[in-house]
């Protein structure tokens, strides 16, 4: 049993800087000790504006025997190699998402932690939020009776127009689905159960887009590579039918994030890519919503709440939350929608995963 966990970061990019702030300063069972990225020169600035005690090639990182747990923030294409580099090297992992580049790296990653005896974590962690978990809180008390079906709306023009370089964001590997679809699928996940099969269709509304966020690539054309438009139906393994459509072709709309509709009421959730509200209810017979205030704290951005469950599950000896089989089937869930619509056929999922213990 670990006293308290030694942090090692890996990736001091753009979505380093959450983590660092939450994770910095004294805390009984996290220690961020270290932090290492492939260019030093950024090491040195994430260690010297958080106050980091060492910076760290990559290689001396994992080679470090003081550091107990590697948070790897590199880019996504990255992870399976690091995460699994960190587990070779004994180390615990807890990942940004994705886990793995798909399923089958995902799988042989758990089945390496394993093997090793090792715990390995990922993101998003959003649905232990104090939003998520007031809905999730609501539906094992029966305020909506028995689930009986759900939607998923991600309904957007695309990150061209924030985000200063997006065209990886239109590439295999990301898209509305891959990008953003952990978020949803995680809180479905969370409130629902696993899942059991997967219908989909998908399309692509245009060929090429333009960077239109002010910086170095605005005006930029580039091309389209992947869907960004996703259509389909989840069955759960216990029996609830969920709707999801994540788009970048829609201009606007007036759809919800999530609903969860039941025997005996709506439960409306909030952004699954947010810690917080609004929480808002309709039971049956009701014409009107109401807003439901959070019964959890951790409605700020407080990215890096997963990882600290997982170093307190490491000291209690219980399981961690923001599980790497969560993960997985997740992922898994995902590149169901693009097989089935490429296949043109119903995809019966391979994995499964325990619900989230509620906090």
């Amino acid at each position: 049993m670990l006293n308290r966990v030694n942090v090692g970061v890996i990736g001091c990019g753009d979505v380093s800087d959450i983590y660092f702030k939450n994770l910095a300063g004294e805390r009984d069972s996290v220690c961020l000790t270290a932090c290492a990225n492939r260019h030093i020169e950024a090491a040195r600035a994430a260690a010297e504006k958080h106050h980091i005690p060492r910076v760290m090639t990559i290689d001396e990182l994992l080679a470090d025997p003081s550091i107990d747990l590697v948070l790897d923030l590199t880019a996504p294409a990255a992870h399976d190699i690091i995460n699994r580099r960190a587990l070779l090297a004994g180390k615990h992992v807890y990942s940004e998402k994705p886990l793995g580049g798909t399923p089958e790296q995902a799988r042989e990653l758990l089945r390496l932690a394993r093997e090793r005896n090792l715990r390995i974590g990922c993101a998003p962690d959003t649905f232990l939020g104090g939003g998520l978990q007031t809905c999730r809180q609501l539906l094992d008390q029966g305020e909506i009776g028995r689930p009986l079906a759900a939607c998923a709306f991600l309904a957007w023009h695309g990150p061209e127009r924030e985000h200063p370089n997006p065209a990886f964001l239109y590439q295999p590997g990301a898209g509305p689905l891959l990008d953003y679809g952990p978020y949803y699928m995680t809180a479905l996940i969370h409130l629902l159960g696993p899942a059991r099969s997967v219908c989909a269709m998908t399309a692509k509304g245009f060929d090429t887009r333009t960077c239109t966020c002010p910086g170095p690539h605005a005006g930029e054309l580039f091309s389209v590579g992947t869907p960004t438009h996703v259509t389909g139906t989840i069955r759960f393994q216990n029996g609830v039918l969920a709707t999801v459509l994540h788009s970048f072709d829609v201009w606007g709309h007036g759809l919800p994030f999530l609903e969860i509709y039941g025997t005996e009421g709506t439960l409306r959730v909030p952004d699954p890519d947010t810690f917080g509200g609004p929480v808002c209810l309709l039971r049956a017979r009701e014409s009107v919503f109401r807003e439901v205030p959070p019964t959890y704290g951790h409605t700020e951005n407080c990215r890096g709440i997963g990882l600290i469950d997982m170093a307190e599950a490491i000291r209690e000896g219980r399981s961690h939350r923001a599980s790497g089989e969560l993960a997985l089937h997740t992922l898994e869930i995902l590149h169901a929608f693009l097989t089935s619509a490429g296949e043109e056929r119903f995809v019966t999922l391979e994995t499964a995963c325990r619900r989230p213990a509620r906090l």
